[in-house]
């Protein structure tokens, strides 16, 4: 088990934990997405090409938290999409263009070398770019295609995300606008307390794998449990009683398969929280819900 905070020490850290990271770090993190948007704009290939390249995640997000605060950017190609979800009869042209997957990637690389010298390509899905100390954050670089999901629930009769094809082929979709918009909303409604109780559990997080009682998990996985908590949990009593309510409707939830955890869904909406293509499970959220609880001392 952990060490257990005093109730003043856990007061002391809950008033310092949501801040996100200061002026200069933010600094870091914008000067890092500008670069990568020039190395992309300046690379001729990429000349007249429909590209998006933006942040995603935590920092667009404001949940990145101090320590925590390396930067995720999307090159994503316009020129076509990939889709499910509608009929045969009113399925989109196939794409005869010249952007296969492993032409975007090969683009992105050398558009990467070429501005930041030499880059690590032999992660499966993002290029890393090191971090240059004082200048900027290390830097995951994603290429991947427009997205899109014909379904007749939503606005529009479809929902927008990206998909990157990592080097092993497997295909990954991501719903960043999703995630950017519905966090948005719930934070609204919930007198910003939501991205106030996430930013404390990812910092609680790294404390606790620091202290080496859980294994390190990505700060994402903060984010999809808070997000499942109603608006309501959030609302009640102080900051402190947010964070607690919180945690304890998120352990409430994980003890109840049916009920619970088969519905606990992404900030996207979209995707379901646990599954056979996440990088954690139900055992991992217990772990950390159970040992905060503890380390907080509630």
């Amino acid at each position: 088990m952990p060490r257990q905070l005093t109730y003043d020490q856990r007061l002391t850290l809950i008033s310092k934990w949501p801040n996100p990271p200061g002026q200069s770090e933010q600094d870091r993190l914008e000067r890092a997405e500008r670069m990568v948007q020039g190395a992309i704009s300046l690379h001729e290939p990429f000349q007249g090409v429909d590209l998006t390249v933006e942040a995603k995640g935590s920092y667009p997000n404001k949940t990145n938290v101090r320590g925590d605060s390396d930067v995720d950017i999307k090159v994503q190609l316009n020129e076509c999409f990939y889709y499910d979800g509608t009929s045969w009869f009113n399925k989109p042209d196939a794409y005869t263009g010249p952007w296969t997957t492993d032409r975007l990637r090969k683009e992105v690389h050398e558009a990467l070398d070429e501005h930041f010298g030499t880059v690590d390509a032999d992660h499966n899905i993002a290029f890393y770019v090191p971090e240059v100390i004082g200048s900027r954050p290390s830097i995951d670089v994603v290429p991947c295609f427009k997205y899109v999901l014909f379904d007749s629930t939503a606005t529009g009769g479809k929902r927008e995300g990206s998909v990157v094809f990592g080097q092993d082929g497997k295909k990954i979709v991501n719903w960043p606008e999703l995630q950017l918009a519905n966090g948005r909303t719930k934070n609204g409604l919930t007198s910003r307390r939501y991205k106030f109780v996430v930013r404390v559990l990812k910092n609680v997080e790294n404390d606790l794998s620091a202290q080496g009682v859980i294994k390190e998990l990505p700060s994402y996985f903060s984010e999809c449990l808070i997000y499942n908590v109603p608006n309501h949990v959030f609302l009640g009593g102080g900051f402190d009683d947010a964070v607690r309510n919180s945690l304890l409707n998120v352990r409430s939830q994980l003890t109840n398969a049916w009920f619970g955890t088969r519905h606990m869904v992404e900030p996207n909406e979209v995707k379901k929280v646990f599954g056979e293509d996440q990088k954690w499970d139900e055992a991992d959220a217990r772990d950390l819900i159970n040992s905060a609880l503890y380390y907080l001392n509630y």
